[in-house]
């Protein structure tokens, strides 16, 4: 069977997020003073060929644990749809 899995990755809140702090001043610069923070991340789809859901989401952990997340600077959160 065949599963859509979304893997988010974003950040650690503990870090400082260039890309976000960048989008804030911009946001600022345009009069848009109601936004309190930003966090810019990744959203990646992937479509996993396993035998249920709990084996697809396995296979994604795998796949976000070795190769789409740096889990030092980043953590990660999986769907399957």
């Amino acid at each position: 069977m065949t599963y859509t899995v979304q893997v988010k990755v974003m950040p650690l809140k503990e870090l400082l997020d260039p890309q976000g702090k960048a989008v804030m001043g911009g946001l600022e610069n345009l009069g848009i003073k109601e936004v309190a923070d930003v966090r810019i991340g990744k959203n990646i789809t992937l479509q996993i060929e396993a035998a249920d859901e709990a084996a697809a989401k396995a296979i994604a952990e795998t796949a976000a644990k070795k190769l789409l997340a740096n889990q030092v600077m980043e953590y990660f959160e999986i769907s399957v749809n």
